[in-house]
Order: C-alpha cells, then sequence, then structure tokens
C-alpha cells in the first residue's frame, strides 16, 4: 500500500503495522463489511416484498391461497433460523444444478450416487473455470434468498396484524362510499396499516442485522470469517507475524454493529413519528402533544 512497505522485515511499530493493515487480505476485510451493508440492502426490500405477498395471501378469499400464506408465516416461524439458513441455499444449489444436469449433461448416470450428489462439470454452478468474484457472488445470492425467505415470513405476521390494527370502521366507511375490495385495500387499509407495522418492522431489522454473522456458515467470506482468520496467530493455512488479535478484531466488529443499531434506531424513530402524526395512535397522540398550541 505504502512506498516503505517494499520490505516488512525491515519495518518496526507503527510503520509495521501500517503496512500489515494495508495488506491484501485486510483490504477482503475492510471490503466484507461492504458485503454486510449490501445483503441488508438488497435482503430487506426482498423479505419485506416477501412478507407482503405473506400477508396478503393469508387474508386470501381465495382458500389456497390462504391456506399457503398461512403455512408459510407458520412453518418458517416455527423452524430455527440456522436450519434454514442452511438448507435454504444447500436445497436451491443442488436444485439448480440438477436442472442443469438435465439439460446439459449427455450421461444416464444418477445424479444421487449413495450419500454424494454428483453432476457433470457443465452442470456446475458456479462453472469451475468462474472468476472468483463470481463464486463470491453466487453465494451471497443464495444468502440473499435464505434471509429473505426466513425474514419475510416474519414480515407477513407483523403486516397481517398491521392490517387487522387498522380501525374497521374506516374500511366499512370506505364499502360504503362504493369502493370495490381492491379499492378499500389500495387507498384505505394498505396506507393505514404501516403506522402500525414500523414498530414490529423496526425490530425485524435490528434482528436483521444481528443475523448477519450467520454469513460465514454460508461460505461467504464476510466480516466474522476474516476477523477468525486475520485475528488468530495461526490457521489451518498461514501463520501470521502476531499473537493472538482476535480481541480486537471482534471489538471493532462489536463497534460495528453498535453504530448500525444506533443509526437505525435513530432514522427508525423519526420515520416513526413522521407517519404517525395525526394517526390515532399512541405516537400520534404524543406527536400532538409535542406541537406547541
Amino acid at each position: 500500500m505504502f512506498a516503505y512497505c517494499a520490505d516488512p522485515s525491515l519495518l518496526e511499530g507503527l510503520a509495521w503495522l501500517s503496512c500489515y493493515l494495508t495488506s491484501g487480505t485486510h483490504l477482503l476485510f475492510y471490503a466484507s463489511f461492504g458485503t454486510v451493508l449490501l445483503l441488508l440492502a438488497v435482503t430487506a426490500p426482498i423479505a419485506l416484498l416477501f412478507g407482503f405477498g405473506g400477508a396478503m395471501a393469508s387474508r386470501s378469499r381465495i382458500a389456497p391461497l390462504r391456506w399457503f400464506g398461512g403455512l408459510y408465516t407458520s412453518m418458517v416461524r416455527g423452524i430455527p433460523d440456522i436450519i434454514f439458513f442452511l438448507f435454504v441455499p444447500i436445497a436451491l444449489d443442488q436444485g439448480f444444478e440438477w436442472l442443469r444436469h438435465q439439460v446439459l449433461c449427455e450421461t444416464d448416470a444418477p445424479v444421487r450416487q449413495g450419500n454424494d450428489f454428483v453432476v457433470c462439470a457443465a452442470a456446475k454452478l458456479p462453472l469451475n473455470t468462474a472468476a472468483p468474484w463470481v463464486h463470491d457472488a453466487y453465494g451471497l445470492l443464495l444468502a440473499v434468498i435464505a434471509f429473505s425467505v426466513v425474514f419475510g415470513a416474519f414480515a407477513a405476521n407483523v403486516l397481517s396484524g398491521a392490517m387487522n390494527a387498522v380501525p374497521r370502521a374506516q374500511l366499512e366507511t370506505a364499502e360504503a362510499y362504493g369502493m370495490t375490495p381492491r379499492q378499500v385495500n389500495r387507498r384505505v387499509l394498505i396506507p393505514q396499516m404501516w403506522t402500525y407495522a414500523l414498530p414490529g418492522l423496526s425490530n425485524l431489522w435490528m434482528i436483521l442485522i444481528k443475523a448477519t454473522p450467520l454469513l460465514f456458515l454460508l461460505g461467504v467470506e464476510d466480516i466474522v470469517y476474516w476477523a477468525r482468520e486475520l485475528g488468530g496467530s495461526k490457521t489451518s493455512a498461514f501463520t501470521y507475524p502476531h499473537p493472538d488479535w482476535r480481541l480486537y478484531y471482534f471489538l471493532g466488529i462489536l463497534v460495528f454493529y453498535l453504530g448500525m443499531t444506533w443509526i437505525s434506531g435513530r432514522v427508525l424513530d423519526r420515520v416513526t413519528r413522521r407517519l404517525s402524526r395525526g394517526q390515532a395512535t399512541m405516537g400520534g397522540d404524543a406527536g400532538r402533544a409535542a406541537v406547541p398550541a
């Protein structure tokens, strides 16, 4: 990184430390913080979309759709998160490769061979010849899907409760004015429900932030992976020129997550106050009381 880092063996103290902390592996460590932020930025809206779909399905007048919405929220909420985080990527990966195997591979050999899942080289995802960033992007894609499915189920439960909290009198008034059920949902129910849903969605956002360290279980080189790798004095592949520094690396991660939750809390509080303004809720009553006469 710096010109004087050409021969770190001749350096000591802060000069050596500055070279060490700007090495290629440390740059990957710093980039992994961006991976966490990218996961949050992509997963949150997708999970919210899944949740909205599940909540609307559970309120549907079509019985199979209503059963599917109820099954989705109950099944995912009733299974430990880590099971889904491990099951969904493996199931998707093998499902994609099985489909590619049927199309691209000219062989009669079964895919399931005892305990092994074997496909031809052309069906592998990603291909063995793919660039490293393709493997990283594919792993992150599977992680996004797993996180979205799990947290979408929790979001569906929150949104369903928020829809039930909208005063029935408002919906009946809209129906009395001749609105169709679709118009009632679009013009009255959905705009009003966000006030009631935001506290639950805020908690869900905080839980999502805290769940991101599970990325390393899915093979993604996230901040936990690099903290364990760089903080230890010796790993299975490398020996580092320092004692055990994992305490300091994980302390940095602790500060990062505390900062994330603090900023999220401030932003969500402002959004809650804005949406609750003038509403017949506790947040709205507090907002009206704060306005000077």
